[in-house]
Order: structure tokens, then sequence, then C-alpha cells
């Protein structure tokens, strides 16, 4: 009788050797993809999930390297200006060019045709043709322009200004191949104007995201406003003072790079540097004025009005001049009715972290690289408001005959107003904003973002606005 057969016991080897035909077959391949994969740069998760998403078209491929553009015309007071940006689809700046914006700008202002409208549009051809040149044809029907005219179109009240946007609404529908919509060209107002500029300078910072009391605050001195921004807690934002219907309010919320922030702003109209001379001109009633420089006797025309400009026998005064500064603004003579204000009755802010950093832009950094306290090749300078004074004590003693070759960076038209505008500069700061002499802030006209410099001015903050549209 057979004894059944145990089945014999196959090693792990065995059992290789057996089938090494069919192992081979399928190592090979396997080792080749490891192979590719080891030799292969890395990819974050998301980047594989994208590269999925444009394999399979959930994403179209033109997207890979979008690129948006957006026109923004600043028409202030002084004159106009054109920006052009440039953004890949994470909102981050593209270089175009060899610059990571275009910047051109004309003098005189809108506000200087207000009795023509199509002469104040047609001045704005040269930075439109310039505009449209960097923009790709094929992106000019998808980039928005934006025209924002500021105080000095805002004080030549509603009719003249009315007609001159019209003018320059026709001008954009007619001759341009931007997109451009109605409601694009437009008199900021206060509060807008303000707050773009907070978002320009904290952007280029890098601030954006964090935490309000990470943020810088903006002082931002024009021609024919002055506006302060600066982020403020939750608690104090509740505690803003009503305003009266028509009014700006004090507090904006922004979502900004998922953060919401509570954004004190206020726009001072007839504080800016040029409209501040025909204000502290009017105090001295149609007399010589302590803030004008010895040697000039002549009239100072802002808004369509002249005012009497001439200085006083011994020539202008520091103190007398900060008299009139004081007057001007109205410091010691409005009631405040809030918890603490600035000048004219307004509400600071409370103050708080948010404020703690200032920067400072427009003529604030012009007069201080002027009157020789800062270096105008670089882009930022820190200061403090005690210098504005320092300045204004030499400017001050200078006679107008010896003005040019002092001060051989001031426009002449300029020259008999220079004590004026830095005794005004340093009297808003201190005795307006309420800063002490000895608080260090940044003077800014360009912040560097990358490797390149960006103009430190609100129509970038526009131009990130209409791209989120």
């Amino acid at each position: 009788m057979k004894r059944p057969m145990v089945p014999r016991h196959e090693s792990l080897s065995d059992k290789i050797h057996r089938n090494r035909s069919i192992l081979l077959v399928v190592s090979i391949p396997m080792v080749l993809l490891l192979f590719v994969l080891f030799v292969m740069p890395s990819r974050s998760p998301s980047a594989v999930v994208e590269e999925y998403d444009f394999r399979n078209r959930k994403v179209p491929p033109n997207l890979r390297d979008a690129k948006m553009y957006a026109v923004i015309f600043d028409a202030g007071s002084s004159g106009s200006r054109v920006h052009v940006y440039c953004f890949d689809r994470n909102m981050d700046l593209v270089p175009i060019g060899k610059d990571l914006e275009l910047f051109v700008q004309i003098k005189p202002g809108l506000s200087a045709y207000a009795s023509d409208p199509q002469a104040a549009a047609n001045s704005l051809l040269s930075l439109l043709d310039k505009a449209e040149s960097v923009v790709p044809k094929e992106q000019r029907s998808k980039t928005p322009v934006r025209v924002g005219a500021t105080a000095g179109l805002r004080a030549l009240g509603a009719d003249a200004s009315d007609r001159i946007l019209d003018a320059v609404r026709d001008l954009l529908r007619d001759r341009s191949t931007l997109k451009s919509e109605a409601d694009g060209v437009t008199v900021l107002d206060g509060s807008q104007e303000g707050s773009y500029e907070w978002v320009t300078i904290n952007y280029l910072l890098g601030k954006l995201g964090k935490s309000y009391a990470d943020t810088v605050g903006v002082v931002d001195l024009g021609g024919g406003s002055v506006q302060m921004a600066y982020a403020i807690s939750k608690s104090d934002a509740a505690k803003a003072p009503r305003v009266l219907d028509g009014e700006d309010t004090y507090v904006k919320e922004m979502r900004l790079m998922v953060t919401d922030y509570y954004l004190y702003v206020h726009s001072y109209l007839h504080y800016g540097l040029l409209a501040a001379r025909a204000e502290i001109l009017k105090v001295s009633e149609e007399s010589d004025n302590a803030c004008v420089l010895n040697g000039y006797d002549g009239a100072y025309k802002y808004g369509g009005v002249e005012y009497k400009a001439s200085a006083s026998p011994s020539g202008a005064s520091l103190e007398g001049c900060r008299s009139l500064a004081l007057k001007a603004l109205k410091v010691n003579e409005s009631t405040c009715t809030h918890m603490k204000c600035t000048f004219g009755g307004i509400w600071n802010g409370g103050g708080g972290d948010g404020q703690k950093n200032l920067f400072v832009a427009s003529f604030f950094f012009d007069r201080a690289a002027e009157a020789g306290f800062i270096d105008p090749t670089q882009p930022v300078a820190r200061v403090h408001p005690g210098d504005f004074e320092e300045a204004a004590k030499r400017a001050c003693e200078t006679k107008l005959e010896n003005a040019k070759s002092t001060y051989p960076h001031v426009e002449e038209g300029n020259l008999p107003y220079l004590c004026m505008d830095l005794v005004y500069q340093y009297t808003l700061l201190v005795d307006g904003f309420g800063l002490e002499p000895w608080q260090e802030i940044t003077l800014v006209k360009q912040i560097k973002y990358r490797d390149s410099l960006v103009e430190a001015a609100w129509p970038l903050g526009s131009a990130i606005e209409a791209l989120s549209i």
C-alpha cells in the first residue's frame, strides 16, 4: 500500500527561483519608475493637485501663467499720474519690463482746466497712450482702468468737477481699448483715498494678513487734503462716534488676505499742503504774513481764488508763522465733543498699536528732501517731527533773494512759501495729530518690494480692489 505524498515545504528562495521570469518582467518597470521619481524635483502636494487639475482640464491651461493688469490714474490737485500694475494669480506684483510698475506723471492737474472740461480730459491722453502700450493687446479688454480724482477736483464744486469727469469718461470710451466703466471715473472721497494708501503701504511691506497691531499707520499729505489711516481694535471701532448723514464714517471694515481689519480713516479737506497755504493766508486777512519769505510781495492762487501773499517788513518768523498755522488748523478754537480729537473737532481714532509705527508720505517726503535734511536718492528716511521745525527755522531766516542758491531743488514758485510749508508740516504732526516732537516716523517715497522700488501711493490699493471684484 502506497503512502500518501506529503507536499514538500517550498522555501522563499525556491519560490523566487521558480517565478524568476515573472518577477523580472514586473520589477524592471518598478525600478524605472522609482528612478524617475527619485531624480525629479520634489513638489508640494498642492503643486501635484494643481498639475492634476490642469491635465484633467479642471483649470484652463491658458491660466497657468496668467497675468492681470490694472491701470489707475491719480488725478491730484498738483498733477495727473498714471500707474500700471501687473499681478500674477496669487496677487503678487510681477515686473512690467524692468520695473514693478509703469509710473508717469504730468502737470498741471485736472482742476487747472476748470472752465474747459475737454482740455482737462485731453491732458490725460499722453498718459493713456503710455499705459496702453505696456498692456498686451489680448489683455486690454480685460484690464480695468480707473480715474480717481482727489482733493483738487473736490474743491472745484460739483458742477465743474462733474463736467470734467464726464469728459474723461467720454475719452476713455472713445479712445481707449481698456475696460472702462462709468463708476470707474470718480472723485474719491477722503476715506477711499486714505484706505487705499493704507492698503498700498501695508501690502508692499508684507503686513497684510497679520494682526492689526503688526500693521503700520499712514499719513498722506497731498496738495488739497491730508489723510490719516491706521488699523484699530474691534473694541475701539465700536466706540467710533456717529457722523452726520453725508459725512464719511470714521471706521472702514476691510477683509484683506483672510483677515478682518477695522480701519480708522479720516481725510481733512483744505489741509493738504497747497490748500493749507490758502488757509494760512486767510488768517492774516490781506495783511503781511509772517510765513512768507522776506522780499516777496505777490499773490497766491488756489482753487481759482487769489490771496495776498506779502512778507512782513521784518521777514518771516518761526514763532509768528506757528501762530498762524495753529489758527488755520483751528487747534484751540474747535470744541472736541469726542473722547479725544485731532484738530477741527475730529475724533482721533483712539490711538493704539496700529498707529505706533507711522509712515508719512507725499509732500512730507518732498519738502524734507528739498530742505536738505533727508537724502532724496533714498526711498525712505527715518526722522522726527522736530526735524521739520529745525528746517523751518533755517528757512524762515532766509531772504527770498538768497533762497534759490540755498535751496536749489525747490521750484521757484514754491520758494516764497518754504518757511510756511515746513512750519505747517511740523504743526500738523505735533499739534494737529498729537505726535511727540521726538517720535520716530518714516518718510516714504517708494517701498522696496522684492528687488524693485514701488511708489507708495494709493493707486496700488485701488488696483488690488479693482482686480478683486
